[in-house]
């Protein structure tokens, strides 16, 4: 009788603090995930244009911001929990500083890999590398392919990309060495167009200027072009062909939408013309840019 009271006791006071504790920590980690979950659809709510591609790099920033302080206040308040529960339970927390010590250093030289991933995700995040909506390029130590795609998600430890082909690609961001964003303010769509050497080059760089024209006029793609799209020139020399080069200055994350939609306008203006029609031109990697730097 003696064992039960003190059971029935001790879960009328302790116990019942450490089910409080628990439950209240649950429900506040579950709070704080659902307002950062609304503010963040809030963020992107206010975005008018449609496509998460295309977003000010504000918006980006706050997403990323808040999906780091949600997932940090929900650590927090589950190591707060942690310590409550085991004073609650009669574990003598200021005892555990030392062996705490002890563990923290073994784990600083056996986890270096994920403070430099947490150091290195600090820094994307506050120097604003890139976002949730960019198109990026990240290359990781070793070499090898990059992961290519659209930020997911960013948080102190990983990147997530999801490629072209529907592909989640994770990268620790202790481990990336380089990234390429190609939707930072701007984009530019470079289409390399064939022609062969029999064709006067002055009338190909005709045509190209007019199709650039009749594409900076057209309502549906004249709201993706920042200028209308102009010749460079002859960009290199075959022995059989010339190819000139056709740029278009465009919203981040539609130079591809855009280049498409010119090699189909070059094709069509090519047989339009009696010209024989160039072979499947070369799109090269689009080049992101600042909006002040092209200005300047």
């Amino acid at each position: 009788m003696d064992a039960l009271t003190e059971v029935r006791d001790w879960l009328s006071g302790r116990g019942l603090e450490v089910v409080l504790i628990v439950v209240g920590s649950v429900l506040l980690a579950r709070f704080v995930s659902w307002v950062g979950t609304r503010i963040t659809d809030r963020i992107d709510a206010r975005y008018t244009g449609g496509d998460a591609l295309v977003r000010s790099e504000a918006a980006k920033h706050r997403h990323s911001l808040t999906q780091v302080l949600t997932w940090a206040a929900v650590v927090l308040i589950y190591s707060i929990a942690v310590f409550f529960v085991l004073d609650r339970l009669g574990v003598p927390v200021t005892g555990l500083v030392a062996p705490a010590t002890v563990l923290g250093v073994g784990l600083g030289f056996g986890a270096q890999r994920i403070v430099g991933d947490v150091l290195a995700g600090f820094f994307i995040i506050t120097e604003r590398q890139y976002g949730f909506g960019d198109v990026v390029s990240i290359q990781v130590v070793g070499g090898g392919d990059p992961a290519n795609g659209t930020v997911e998600d960013v948080t102190l430890r990983v990147t997530r990309v999801r490629s072209a082909d529907g592909e989640v690609v994770t990268v620790p961001n202790g481990q990336i060495v380089k990234v390429v964003n190609l939707s930072r303010d701007w984009a530019r769509a470079v289409v390399d167009v064939p022609i062969p050497t029999a064709v006067d080059v002055n009338r190909a760089n005709e045509i190209l200027r007019g199709v650039g024209r009749e594409a900076f006029r057209d309502p549906a793609l004249r709201p993706l072009l920042l200028d209308p799209p102009s010749v460079m020139g002859v960009e290199s020399l075959d022995l059989d062909q010339v190819n000139v080069r056709m740029v278009a200055r465009t919203l981040p994350g539609k130079q591809f939408e855009v280049g498409r939609d010119l090699r189909a306008r070059v094709v069509l203006a090519f047989r339009a013309q009696g010209m024989s029609v160039p072979t499947p031109t070369t799109v090269s990697a689009a080049v992101p840019g600042r909006r002040a730097e092209e200005d300047a």
